[in-house]
């Protein structure tokens, strides 16, 4: 059986098994927490089972402060990072269950991303409060350290520079978001070497307000970025020299970085409405860039080609921080200030 039929054929069954009780496809003003255990939200075929003891542990022993990103490697595991120094990384299986920890020395880790390196994966940690990114191997072994960007002439001191994200193009070259600091998107090669800076702080097409998270984006076999202007509630198609192309406008969506798997893009909706507290849900594009579907948000509706504003309905989130997806495409929410909640996962229905 084809994977595609396979994951046709579990969802049919899921359905038919009666767990598709509640949410179907409408918005509930709001939900009580004793009925999210078989609780189903989103719109269209991106439909999730909300599973709340997914990833939890001894607070004790393995505390979460924030939980900020999760990546999914080869091999099956998923990586947390937490700005908790006790244990900044904490590594599951697909089950939940904790496999290890590493990690005392990232007070501001903020952004994580996985990148593939001749066969070898590596973990870039974007620090807010150590002015860095910090690239390790999956044990947390350190191998490089790129400190604020001195020699773009953009930056005097370290506290100008608080980045939140990376992205690594298929050459190596390293892309730096500065989503917290002057808005600068910084542009190395793969040894470090800074090649080239753009964006900046304003509201013109090529700035930025807040530019949170980025990704290079390869669906239509040219490599772009995609990066997030979150006040801006948009997403902005740069080429790898940095020339701005277009934008996705996302009104009522306070988003945070883009996650691209398959032909969709998975967006964690910090805030919603008129950027209200404890008012997030999850964002899914298709392959054109319309939003189809928002696990706990609202109908995602058209008129004239435009999408009207959005907000929160469910609230099974808070904030939501990051959106990681495995090879079934369920989905692992973290948050951002809930109550040092550990990760809430969607199983797709």
């Amino acid at each position: 059986m084809m994977k595609n039929e396979f994951l046709a054929s579990r969802r049919q069954f899921i359905k038919q098994s009666g767990l598709v009780s509640l949410g179907m496809g409408f918005c509930d003003s709001f939900i009580l927490k004793s009925l999210l255990k078989d609780f189903v939200i989103g719109h269209g075929d991106y439909k999730y089972k909300v599973d709340l003891n997914w990833g939890t542990l001894d607070k004790n022993a393995y505390p979460v402060n924030d939980c900020h990103e999760m990546v999914y490697t080869k091999e099956g595991n998923i990586f947390l990072l937490t700005n908790e120094v006790k244990n900044n990384i904490l590594v599951y299986n697909k089950d939940g269950k904790l496999i290890r920890s590493w990690g005392k020395s990232y007070p501001g880790a903020h952004g994580l991303t996985l990148s593939d390196e001749g066969g070898e994966e590596f973990l870039y940690i974007t620090d807010t409060k150590r002015h860095a990114v910090i690239k390790t191997d999956l044990k947390g072994k350190e191998v490089m350290i790129l400190h604020f960007p001195r020699a773009s002439r953009h930056y005097t001191k370290p506290e100008q520079y608080l980045p939140t994200e990376t992205a690594i193009a298929l050459n190596g070259d390293i892309y730096v978001a500065d989503g917290y600091g002057s808005q600068y998107i910084m542009n190395y090669d793969s040894r470090g070497r800074l090649k080239r800076i753009f964006g900046g702080k304003g509201d013109g097409e090529d700035q930025f307000n807040n530019a949170h998270g980025i990704a290079i984006d390869k669906r239509n076999g040219k490599e772009r970025l995609l990066i997030t202007a979150r006040m801006q509630n948009k997403l902005k198609y740069f080429t790898l020299d940095g020339k701005y192309e277009s934008s996705i406008d996302l009104p009522g969506a306070y988003i945070c970085r883009p996650v691209i798997k398959n032909k969709e893009v998975y967006l964690a909706t910090i805030w919603s409405g008129e950027g209200e507290s404890n008012s997030g849900f999850v964002s899914i594009l298709n392959e054109y860039n319309e939003l189809v579907s928002a696990p706990g948000g609202c109908q995602p509706v058209y008129e004239n080609g435009s999408l009207t504003p959005m907000h929160q309905t469910a609230q099974v989130f808070k904030h939501p921080h990051d959106v990681c997806v495995d090879e079934d495409e369920n989905l692992y929410v973290c948050q951002w200030n809930a109550g040092k909640v550990y990760p809430i996962k969607l199983l797709r229905v």
